[in-house]
């Protein structure tokens, strides 16, 4: 989780603790919409990732009645302080993370698979 949080902040330009929560809610997103098989393998690769889900989702309650899907992410997101083009920046760095772990036919399948995610891949 180090690693990647280390890039994903220095990329995006981003302090380290919202690095580690984006990585969190990003993946709890794919573990909830996209291919299981693929997420759980990606997830598998990343130490810390479970903590990292199980931390985003406590207090997202409220986020969650009010739907679903990438919107919902995206607000989780700003609520963090990001703006668009960070939210871009961290997605594409996680995606180039996710080629490195898993394989570039592995993520396709993840960002392919999921609903709305490929304007960002």
């Amino acid at each position: 989780m180090d690693e990647l949080v280390g890039q994903l902040a220095a990329k995006a330009g981003i302090d380290s603790a919202v690095a580690e929560k984006t990585v969190g809610i990003i993946l709890g997103f794919l573990r909830r919409e996209g291919p299981a098989d693929k997420v759980q393998a990606l997830i598998d690769t990343i130490p810390g990732a479970e903590a990292a889900i199980a931390d985003s989702e406590r207090g997202a309650g409220f986020s969650r009645l009010m739907g679903g899907g990438l919107m919902a992410v995206g607000t989780r997101l700003m609520g963090l302080g990001l703006g668009v083009s960070e939210i871009q920046n961290v997605a594409r760095e996680l995606f180039k993370f996710g080629r490195d772990k898993i394989g570039a036919e592995h993520m396709s399948e993840i960002i392919s698979g999921t609903p709305g995610l490929s304007q960002f891949a």
